[in-house]
């Protein structure tokens, strides 16, 4: 049976009634004020560098760099409120240095800089004072190459990895180039040697110069072998021979197929600081037959088990190196296992070049040895 029209209508006023006189949504709160922009670091046209941090609930605040002493932050008593910290360090020296804050006794990285050191464990923030006149790790205005980023996946390892490639300002006109492999050191990345070494722009200030050959320069990541509870002495033999099996099966073969290089072990080069320099150091006694450049900075050296072969068979070393090239800093806590390993490649007969100079265990010292190393390479005399 219908209802009448007029009995359907008033069912339902009720709940248009109710609908009409719902109350208003409540307005949203406003959003709070944000805090005016803080700049870190922010280079000064007197030498100095001065750092902020806004850390509201902090009791003490110090910036701690490879500039100099650590320089307490003071709190900028005039706005309370905002927690923003403040120190300007004087007469700050050229140059690309790491440096973090220490906030009530815990170390972290400047959030207002986007430098990071690239690491397995990122900790330190990067600053970097240019030179006048520019050093060769500067930016400065020449030709430039070009930085690549791949990730493949390895066959040695059977696991994604990646590395980094540089070609010079000339790739790829002219001949099939060499090639130096470039290793990092211990909790450090493939994108170390880049973006806190300045190995592409020293490429490219030397090749600009014509004091360094024109070449590719490959950054894998050295620790085929993830590190874990075990201590280095125990970890690094493993973590080498890994290394050199995925040179072999994968790295090499990735670089050859993909880029303009030459394949001929006078045409490779394997260079690296610190664990770097362990791998370099193996390479050059295990694999001699394939890489006839070597660089070690700053090298925690191999066991004479690990690297016996090579030890043992001079003659062959010999023949096929064209360059052995150790150096290391005379305030580095691994100089006297450096002068220990040069005189057991003297006892052995095995030719090479010992390099110490001033410094200690860090990346100022090893882009030096960059610039020293890298123009030596690839040359048709024995240097």
């Amino acid at each position: 049976m219908k209802l009448p029209l007029l009995l359907v209508l008033a069912m339902g006023c009720p709940l248009a009634l109710a609908q009409d006189t719902k109350p208003p949504a409540a307005t949203p709160p406003p959003r709070p004020a944000r805090s005016a922009p803080v700049q870190s670091p922010q280079l000064n046209p007197d030498g100095s560098v001065t750092f902020r941090l806004r850390a509201p609930k902090a009791s003490e605040v110090k910036v701690s760099g490879q500039f100099g002493k650590d320089t307490a932050l003071t709190r900028d008593e005039a706005a309370k409120d905002s927690g923003l910290w403040t120190a300007t360090v004087p007469n700050v020296p050229a140059g690309v240095h790491e440096y973090r804050f220490v906030v009530d006794g815990l170390a972290t990285i400047d959030p207002q800089n986007p430098w990071v050191k690239p690491q397995r464990w990122p900790n330190t923030s990067i600053l970097h004072v240019p030179a006048q006149p520019p050093a060769p790790w500067d930016l400065q205005d020449v030709p430039h190459g070009t930085v690549h980023l791949h990730d493949y996946h390895s066959k040695a390892l059977g696991a994604w990895r990646r590395l980094v490639v540089y070609t010079p300002p000339s790739y790829p006109k002219g001949a099939r180039l060499p090639v130096l492999y470039l290793s990092h050191g211990y909790s450090d990345n493939e994108g170390s040697w880049t973006v806190h070494g300045k190995a592409h722009w020293i490429l490219d200030s030397l090749i600009a110069s014509g004091r360094a050959q024109p070449m590719v320069v490959v950054m894998p990541d050295a620790h085929p072998i993830a590190p874990g509870a075990v201590g280095f002495e125990e970890y690094a033999p493993k973590n080498s021979e890994a290394l050199c099996d995925e040179l072999v099966q994968d790295v090499i073969p990735l670089v050859e197929s993909n880029y303009r290089v030459a394949s001929k072990p006078e045409s490779r080069a394997f260079a690296g600081l610190s664990m770097g320099g362990h791998h370099a150091f193996t390479v050059a006694l295990n694999h001699h037959d394939r890489f006839h450049w070597i660089g070690a900075f700053s090298a925690a050296p191999p066991k004479q088990a690990s690297v016996a072969a090579g030890l043992d068979a001079s003659k062959a070393v010999n023949q096929h190196l064209r360059l052995l090239w150790v150096a290391c800093g005379t305030k580095d806590f691994l100089i006297e296992q450096n002068r220990s390993f040069h005189g057991l490649l003297e006892a052995k007969s095995i030719r090479h070049e010992y390099v110490e100079t001033e410094g200690d265990h860090s990346w100022p010292v090893w882009r030096r040895y960059m610039v020293d190393f890298v123009p030596r390479l690839f040359r048709t005399a024995r240097p």
